[in-house]
């Protein structure tokens, strides 16, 4: 399959997600994102407005990380979070899923949460991406997982925070893709920091790529003579 710099570019989600991150550096992730031609910047709920404002005009979504990275917070919780999230102008979230109820198998409680989510999602009419956290998980949770997911309908399935002990991995995103179902697209991320690692994600399935290093893919396939 041929891949565009374009093309690619509207996969990626620019991200930041540093505790010590400043105005300073969200102006120039929104500016990077704009110049590129990013989907969206990828930031904690506390920026959300700032940002939303500094990409004004520019078609670059502003995303939010709920439950972020560690996910142990009460469903509530959660819901809250998204909620101010929408309400500071965020046009679609990632939320991480609780990582120790999938290592628990209880996939009730899971279904529960990811509906309460995508809830949140549906009646703002944006985007809701659920974080597996697959360094953790073997391949049996991953797949029950993406089953849930089959059946909520999120609009993605994201492999990583990227604040694990790994991220993803082709064989991981092929496993989301086989089994959430024909409505529910994947999103990679962690540790893609090359056109290379890039391009392996999408060839297994992935529609978005959640990165720091989006400047360097492109550039990378530029240099490849990809136009």
């Amino acid at each position: 399959m041929e891949y565009t710099v374009k093309d690619v570019a509207a996969m990626v989600d620019h991200t930041n997600l540093k505790a010590y991150a400043t105005r300073e550096d969200f102006q120039k992730l929104c500016d990077e994102a704009r110049a590129y031609g990013f989907k969206s910047v990828a930031i904690n709920t506390y920026p959300v407005g700032m940002c939303r404002e500094m990409l004004e005009g520019s078609g670059v979504l502003t995303g939010a990380a709920v439950g972020f990275p560690l996910g142990q917070m009460t469903i509530e919780a959660k819901v809250a979070e998204a909620e101010d999230a929408v309400k500071n102008g965020c046009q679609e979230f990632d939320y991480v899923c609780n990582v120790g109820k999938v290592k628990e198998h209880d996939f009730d409680y899971l279904e529960r949460e990811m509906a309460a989510l995508v809830a949140v999602a549906r009646r703002s009419g944006i985007c809701c991406k659920v974080i597996f956290e697959t360094c953790y998980l073997t391949e049996e949770e991953i797949v029950s997982l993406a089953q849930v997911a089959s059946r909520v309908k999120p609009d993605f399935v994201k492999t990583s925070t990227g604040f694990g002990t790994a991220g993803a991995t082709a064989e991981h995103v092929a496993l989301m893709k086989r089994h959430a179902g024909p409505d529910v697209q994947v999103k990679a991320a962690g540790g893609i920091r090359s056109w290379a690692a890039a391009k392996a994600m999408i060839d297994a399935g992935a529609t978005r790529l959640g990165t720091s290093s989006g400047i360097r893919i492109i550039e990378e396939m530029k240099a490849e003579g990809l136009k």
